[in-house]
C-alpha cells in the first residue's frame, strides 16, 4: 500500500512514506494495551486537559494544519481551516460533556428484591479506526475524542494519499500531553489491518469510507466477533417543493453539493424538485453553478477545489459516461475547469430513468443528479427511493411542514431548509447501504463500551 502525499492541484509528489512494518504493528498494539490499562483509571479531569491542549493547539496553529490538508487532498484553504476549527470544537464538546454522559445510571426496578441496579459504562480496550481522506482531521477528530474520553485507546490506520495529516494528529496528541501508546499513526497494509482485528486486545473497528472496503472489514471484524460501526456512501436528497424560497434554495443547492469538491458522503448529490418550479430551479441552478470558480485552492478567489487525485478525476468522469450510456442526458456548466490539476467540469445529469442504476449510483465530485418529481408525495417516494439513508434535506417556506416532511424521508438526518452538515453537536449516522452505528455525542461515545450491569442485592436467600 503506497503512502504518498501527491498535491492534486499541480500533480507533484511531494512525499512519499515506507509501509509499517510487522514488528512497528506489534510494537504499537503492545504500547495501546499498556497504554490503556493506566489511561482506563485515568480520572475525567486528566483526560478533559488533555483534549482541551489538543484543541487550543489547533487553534494556535490553525493556519499550519490547514496547508497541510490543502496540499494533500485539494481542500478549499478557507474550507481547510474550517476543519481545523470544527475538530477543536470536537475535543472540548467532550471536554464539557464526556463525564456527564458517562455518569452510572440508577435503574427503576420494578421489584425491591431486585436490588439496587445501576448501569456502567467502561471502556473495552485497543479500537482501529480506519478513515478516509475527505476531512482528513475531522475524520479522526469525531472518533478519537468520544473514545479517549471513554477510556479507550486507538490505532489509527488513515487513507494513503493524507499520510502527513495523520501524522500531524499523531503529533499533535503527542503535544496535548496523551500517554504513549494511547494514539497511534500506522501506515498498515491490508494483511496487517486483518492482524490488527484478529489481536485479542483489540475491541472494535470503526470505518468511514466505500461500502466496499465496509463491506470487507465489518466481514473480518464479524468473524473475529469484534464491535464495528460503518459510516459509507450516501447520496442525500434535496427536495424542494413548491413554495420554497427559491433564491435561498439555490444558494444552498449550489454549496450543499460543490462544497470540499463535492467530495463529502453528504453532499446534495440528488436534487428532487416538484414539478411547477423545476423549470425555474433548473435555470437559476446553472447561472449559479457557472459562477463557480475552478482553481488553486490556496487562492481565496477559488470556489470550486480540484478532486483529491487524478485517479478520482478520471474515475469520475468513467461513471458519468457510463450514465450517459444508460439514458441519462449530460450537461456541462460553466467555464471549463483548469487543465492543471485533478478537475472534473461541473455536470448536471438529468432524465435517470428508474431503468438507469446511475439514479442509485454515488458521484463523489461536482456532479448534479435532477428529478423532477410530480408532487410532494412523488418527491417523497424518489427520496426514498435509494440504497442509501444518510441525510437529506426539505425545503419550504413552512418549516413546520417541512420537518413533516423530514420525517417520511428514510434516513439517519433530515435537515429542513440547509443541506446535511456536521456539527460537533449534532449525531452523525445511517442507514442501509450507508451503513450502521453513530458518531459524535453521547451515542458515539457509548459505541465501544461496556454497559454493565451492577446490581446489590441484600436479601436472604429461600429454598
Amino acid at each position: 500500500m503506497a503512502y504518498a502525499t501527491t498535491n492534486p492541484y499541480t500533480g507533484e509528489t511531494v512525499a512519499t512514506f515506507n509501509d509499517a512494518t510487522d514488528e512497528e504493528v506489534n510494537s504499537a498494539l503492545d504500547n495501546a494495551h499498556n497504554a490503556f490499562l493506566a489511561w482506563r483509571d485515568t480520572p475525567f479531569s486528566e483526560r478533559g486537559r488533555i483534549l482541551q491542549n489538543a484543541a487550543d493547539i489547533l487553534r494556535r496553529n490553525s493556519e499550519h494544519y490547514a496547508k497541510l490538508l490543502t496540499l494533500e487532498m485539494g481542500k478549499l484553504f478557507s474550507e481547510a481551516k474550517a476543519e481545523v476549527e470544527l475538530s477543536a470544537k470536537i475535543f472540548e464538546y467532550y471536554v464539557h460533556n464526556a463525564e456527564a454522559l458517562l455518569k452510572p445510571q440508577m435503574l427503576p426496578v420494578a421489584d425491591p428484591a431486585e436490588g439496587e441496579a445501576q448501569l456502567v459504562c467502561e471502556p473495552l480496550g485497543v479500537l482501529l479506526a480506519i478513515e478516509p481522506w475527505n476531512f482528513p482531521y475531522y475524520q479522526i477528530a469525531r472518533i478519537l475524542a468520544p473514545q479517549l474520553s471513554a477510556g479507550n485507546t486507538l490505532l489509527l490506520k488513515h487513507a494513503s494519499n493524507v499520510p502527513q495529516s495523520a501524522a500531524a494528529f499523531e503529533t499533535l496528541m503527542s503535544e496535548a500531553g496523551l500517554p504513549k501508546g494511547a494514539f497511534k499513526n500506522l501506515y498498515a497494509t491490508r494483511s496487517q489491518i486483518n492482524t490488527i482485528i484478529n489481536d485479542p486486545r483489540v475491541h472494535g473497528v470503526a470505518l468511514t469510507g466505500s461500502e466496499g472496503a465496509g463491506a470487507v472489514v465489518a466481514a473480518e471484524a464479524g468473524k473475529a466477533l469484534k464491535k464495528s460501526t460503518m459510516e459509507l456512501g450516501g447520496a442525500d436528497a434535496f427536495v424542494v417543493l413548491a413554495d420554497a424560497d427559491l433564491e435561498k434554495t439555490l444558494n444552498w443547492a449550489v454549496f450543499g453539493r460543490h462544497w470540499n469538491g463535492g467530495q463529502v458522503c453528504v453532499s446534495s448529490k440528488r436534487m428532487i424538485i416538484v414539478d411547477e418550479i423545476y423549470d425555474d430551479f433548473l435555470a437559476g441552478y446553472r447561472k449559479k453553478v457557472a459562477e463557480l470558480v475552478a482553481g488553486d485552492p490556496m487562492d481565496a478567489n477559488t470556489t470550486l477545489a480540484p478532486l483529491s487525485s487524478q485517479q478520482a478525476a478520471d474515475d469520475l468522469k468513467v461513471q458519468i459516461a457510463k450514465a450517459v450510456e444508460h439514458g441519462a442526458k449530460k450537461e456541462e456548466i460553466g467555464p471549463a475547469v483548469p487543465v492543471k490539476g485533478a478537475f472534473v467540469q461541473p455536470t448536471i445529469l438529468s432524465d435517470l430513468g428508474e431503468d438507469n442504476p446511475a439514479r442509485y449510483w454515488e458521484f463523489f465530485g461536482p456532479v448534479s443528479m435532477l428529478f423532477r418529481a410530480k408532487d410532494e408525495a412523488d418527491a417523497i417516494r424518489i427520496a426514498n427511493d435509494s440504497p442509501f439513508g444518510l441525510g437529506g434535506s426539505v425545503f419550504t417556506r413552512d418549516s413546520a411542514h417541512g420537518a413533516a416532511v423530514a420525517a417520511k424521508i428514510s434516513t439517519g438526518m433530515v435537515f429542513v431548509n440547509h443541506p446535511t452538515k456536521v456539527e460537533a453537536d449534532l449525531p452523525f449516522g445511517g442507514i442501509r447501504r450507508s451503513g450502521y452505528g453513530r458518531e459524535l455525542l453521547g451515542l458515539g461515545l457509548k459505541e465501544f463500551v461496556n454497559h454493565k450491569l451492577i446490581d446489590v442485592v441484600d436479601i436472604d436467600a429461600h429454598f
